[in-house]
């Protein structure tokens, strides 16, 4: 009898035993599933790709005789950037001495100038000021698939609070942000005594596009 007695406590507690492996299995696959469901809130920051990016900087004429004048078009390559689309947290840069004049219709005399007036002293100086840089400060949303982006742009060695509008396209990030050429203490080029002149106000268009 006693032999049976400590038979069946033995078997007892091989069944605890074999529950308690078992409930702790159960937990894992929980947690493993839990983890897939609801992925790490670490920064996932994904680079930027500037050769499939293309941002775009349209400068409108002005003045009584703008008529007579151009609205510019500028190329702008990325120098880097970085995404992190979980914590809606973007970085741009750019070097100044890279933007382009490219607007089509004028002559190789009047692109070369304009593009000597754009990175001199007059606007850009880039000589001096070299790097343009965006940096998100917050993200709210604006519909499906849409953000209103606020964060802090730097031109011309000052920074200012600036908005963009950013909406999801196939992967990719496509948007526009205005600004103001004399929030960064650069006055709009004047030509013929300010007959012809361009309007303070830029806007940016972008494509940013991100590495596999």
């Amino acid at each position: 009898m006693k032999s049976m007695r400590l038979m069946e406590a033995s078997a007892t507690r091989k069944r605890g035993h074999g529950n308690r492996k078992l409930s702790q299995m159960q937990l894992a696959c929980g947690f493993a599933l839990i983890a897939n469901f609801f992925p790490s809130g670490k920064a996932q920051e994904r680079r930027v790709d500037p050769a499939k990016s293309v941002v775009t900087i349209e400068v409108k004429k002005a003045g009584v005789l703008s008529a007579f004048g151009h609205d510019h078009e500028i190329t702008a390559p990325l120098a880097s950037g970085s995404v992190d689309p979980k914590g809606r947290k973007v970085e741009l840069r750019w070097n100044a001495s890279a933007l382009q004049v490219s607007e089509r219709g004028i002559s190789d005399k009047d692109r070369a100038e304009i593009q000597k007036t754009m990175l001199g002293p007059e606007v850009l100086d880039s000589g001096q000021y070299r790097e343009i840089v965006f940096r998100s400060t917050n993200a709210e949303p604006g519909g499906s698939g849409r953000w209103n982006v606020r964060g802090d742009f730097t031109l011309h060695n000052q920074t200012r609070p600036v908005m963009a509008e950013v909406r999801e396209e196939d992967g990719h990030y496509v948007g526009m942000l205005r600004i103001r050429q004399t929030d960064f203490g650069i006055k709009p080029v004047k030509v013929a005594g300010g007959t012809v002149r361009v309007k303070d106000e830029v806007q940016i268009m972008f494509d940013i596009q991100l590495t596999p």
